[in-house]
């Protein structure tokens, strides 16, 4: 995690190159989270359980680019494949309400959050990859800031909300959509969808049906982890996994309809404390 003021703006690690400074997008300039727990001192120590690093930005896949050569290799069968960044993938239709559906240059809808490429290759050699990161519930970050500005401890202040990942949010109402727009048209040109995710979001999925192959599956789960050692947390290759669409929106959802008995029990309890 970087700290960011209005004043100072970090450059993002992940981003930047030798040749090129990329500052970091986020006013918090918070990369993941990870739990704490309260120590002797009233100040923040480790979760001595174990704490896992969970990804917030996106960005922060984009270490040493070491997920776009992994892609490559599983999926282009390449270890020179570059990222070319987003592409735009829909096109507007016709407005219910348009006066006149010549008129009017509609804008492009949707994009792929990344393109891997073989330059060069022809016929044209690419994969489509999304990144997803996990969203947090809990007040705003800026809370904690102006804690950590006015402490005046040797260590960390506890923080002061409850914050926790929030995979509900992250996987059925941001994921799935893109999944179920995109893939069925990328599947008919023959093209598999790499998705990005860390291991806790992989873990909170339900259970998915997994293909052996390459050729047999729509989306190719790419599973990184992070490993800590001399004083910083690096990402690191995972495990990849091959679904099909239908099995990767049965795993982002995580739950089934219950029995229609039991729902209309809990109507009837809530018709009991209803109002008159």
């Amino acid at each position: 995690m970087q700290f960011r003021s209005d004043a100072v703006i970090p450059t993002c690690p992940f981003l930047s190159t030798s040749s090129k400074e990329v500052k970091c997008s986020k006013k918090g300039g918070v990369c993941s989270l990870r739990t704490y727990e309260l120590s002797t001192t009233g100040e923040a120590q480790l979760d001595g359980r174990g704490s896992t690093v969970r990804t917030l930005c996106p960005a922060r896949f984009e270490e040493g680019s070491e997920i776009y050569r992994w892609i490559g290799e599983v999926v282009l069968g390449s270890n020179v494949a570059v990222p070319i960044g987003q592409i735009n993938f829909l096109e507007r239709v016709p407005l219910i309400g348009a006066a006149d559906e010549g008129t009017t240059r509609l804008p492009e809808v949707g994009r792929i959050d990344n393109v891997l490429v073989i330059p060069g290759s022809d016929p044209l050699q690419w994969c489509p990859v999304e990144i997803q990161a996990v969203y947090f519930s809990g007040p705003n970050m800026q809370l904690e800031f102006k804690t950590i500005l006015e402490y005046k401890g040797s260590g960390v202040p506890f923080p002061s909300r409850v914050r926790r990942p929030d995979y509900r949010s992250s996987a059925p109402k941001r994921l799935m959509p893109q999944l179920q727009i995109k893939v069925p048209d990328l599947s008919r040109w023959g093209k598999k969808m790499a998705v990005v995710v860390d291991q806790d979001f992989f873990n909170a999925m339900g259970k998915m049906e997994t293909v052996t192959d390459l050729s047999n599956c729509d989306v190719v789960w790419f599973v990184v982890r992070y490993k800590e050692g001399e004083g910083r947390v690096r990402l690191v290759r995972g495990a990849h996994v091959y679904t099909k669409l239908q099995s990767a929106v049965d795993g982002l959802i995580a739950g089934r309809a219950t029995a229609q008995e039991k729902f209309e029990e809990k109507i009837r309890d809530k018709l009991k404390y209803r109002s008159p």
